[in-house]
């Protein structure tokens, strides 16, 4: 019975020498990455249960202890993602039929080339170094965590210099080849979206969206000087279009990701208004780009030009006014209608402005 008892006692303290060993091994182990993953649907990352946090491997293999570096595939597109394509792409849209009023037809296709190039690293410029000063609330909205800084792919120093760099060749190209007032405003605009409405207006007020607008309208008035070195009513009024447009366009944006905004303490008109209020401003300054875009009519452009701003006004204010009245009955407000009619509507706009200035010239 003694030994019996004495093998049983030998046993377990062997059993109880193998269990803590287990125990002081997995305990000696790296503790696992969240079990949360933030994947984009779209614009935003959702979480989805059971997946590690943290940028995929490149080439699509799995973490077996330590991240591998990026693949240079992985960070072309992750500048390239800085830069902002297609804001440049509609900024673009606005600046040649700008020009083409000026010049009375086609302007010269060398300065064309020009500005065009001078102005996508411009917006490039304001957009990557956008995203450097903004890195901090991008790791919280989850629409932006995917960005290039909250993931870790780039760093925020090779994001500053690829910045600086952007911008001093786009100045370079407009000091030398177009004229110092084009030249100037490149860089007042890159100064502006940068310094005044990211570091200030759009942490500290909601009325970030309208003056912000400033830059957004700034390739117009680019393009018209380049071409005349000056700037006169009918550059003015162009610019006052898509500066008017942008507060309804950028507003409808800022409704979806209002949680957002919110999550990062940003006072976006939707995160500190009602929806009704909100709603009432948009409406308010689709009325005024209606109003600015037919100004043009007797100013430069022909009445074809004016059939078009009719038809597409016409259409702009009928989803202003939806988005309105679902605001007032207590609906859900849909605001990504307004939000990609806008958009067309701003490219079929300038469209007719660039026709426009053909038969015209």
């Amino acid at each position: 019975m003694t030994r019996r008892i004495a093998g049983r006692s030998a046993a377990g303290s062997a059993l109880t020498c193998r269990t803590l060993a287990r125990v002081s091994t997995v305990a000696a182990q790296p503790p696992p990455a969240s079990l949360v993953d933030t994947r984009p649907a779209g614009d935003v990352a959702v979480a989805v249960p059971g997946r590690a946090v943290g940028p995929r491997p490149a080439g699509g293999a799995g973490a077996s202890g330590g991240s591998p570096a990026p693949g240079a595939r992985r960070v072309f597109r992750a500048y390239l993602a800085l830069t902002k394509p297609r804001i440049v792409e509609l900024l673009l849209i606005t600046t040649v039929p700008a020009m083409m009023v000026a010049a009375g037809g086609w302007p010269p296709l060398g300065l064309t080339a020009v500005v065009l190039a001078g102005g996508a690293l411009a917006a490039g410029a304001a957009n990557t170094l956008n995203c450097y000063l903004d890195r901090d609330i991008d790791r919280v909205m989850r629409r932006t965590a995917r960005r290039p800084l909250p993931t870790d792919t780039l760093t925020p120093r090779s994001v500053l210099a690829f910045g600086l760099v952007l911008g001093a060749i786009s100045l370079a190209l407009m000091v030398a080849f177009t004229n110092l007032l084009a030249a100037g405003l490149t860089l007042a605009a890159i100064a502006y979206y940068d310094l005044v409405y990211t570091r200030w207006l759009k942490r500290t007020t909601w009325q970030n969206t309208v003056w912000g607008g400033v830059c957004g309208a700034a390739p117009v008035l680019i393009g018209w000087a380049a071409v005349t070195g000056s700037l006169d009513a009918t550059a003015w009024l162009l610019f006052a279009v898509v500066f008017l447009w942008q507060p309804p366009h950028f507003y409808a944006l800022a409704i979806k990701f209002r949680d957002d905004y919110a999550r990062a303490s940003i006072p976006m008109l939707p995160v500190v208004a009602s929806a009704r209020r909100v709603a009432a401003e948009s409406l308010a300054f689709c009325w005024l780009t209606v109003a600015a875009s037919l100004a043009l009519w007797p100013a430069a452009l022909t009445p074809l030009y004016g059939a078009c701003a009719l038809v597409l006004g016409g259409m702009l204010l009928v989803e202003g006014h939806r988005l309105h009245l679902r605001a007032a009955r207590g609906e859900a407000l849909r605001p990504m209608r307004l939000f990609h009619w806008s958009t067309t509507y701003l490219t079929l706009l300038f469209l007719a402005v660039a026709v426009d200035a053909l038969i015209a010239g």
